[in-house]
């Protein structure tokens, strides 16, 4: 390992090559934020809006339900279920099962794809009622 001074320089992110395991990690991390912090802001308004009354709970409903409002929510849906893939993925890896390089690039892909599966099978359930 090349050493600045007393250093070790540690590979920046150029250096890896990317796959699928590196994705499932960012977008933990970001679906685990997105949800707590936009499901957090969302029920703040929503709990706000029904105490100030009718008015401002109809003007809320109203947003919620125009195309801006159903592209959070589905945003919000993803967002959990994602995170909720990735943590069960996670949690089998902590059980030492998975590390092997084909087995944790296809579980980081099946991982990616329940995430898009189950919000897509929640938001046909809503639109279109029973499946």
């Amino acid at each position: 390992m090349a050493f600045a001074g007393k250093r070790p320089i540690s590979p920046h992110l150029q250096v890896y090559k990317w796959g699928p395991h590196m994705a499932v990690s960012i977008f933990h991390r970001i679906s685990g934020d997105g949800a707590a912090i936009v499901g957090g802001l969302l029920f703040l308004s929503w709990l706000g809006c029904a105490a100030a009354g009718k008015e401002a709970y109809d003007a809320f409903l109203g947003h919620l339900g125009s195309w801006y409002g159903l592209v959070v929510l589905i945003g919000i849906t993803w967002a959990f279920a994602n995170h909720a893939c990735s943590g069960i993925r996670h949690l089998l890896l902590d059980t030492g099962a998975g590390y092997e390089l084909k087995a944790n690039r296809a579980w980081s892909i099946v991982s990616l794809a329940g995430g898009v599966l189950i919000t897509a099978l929640i938001w046909l359930f809503i639109f279109y009622g029973r499946l």
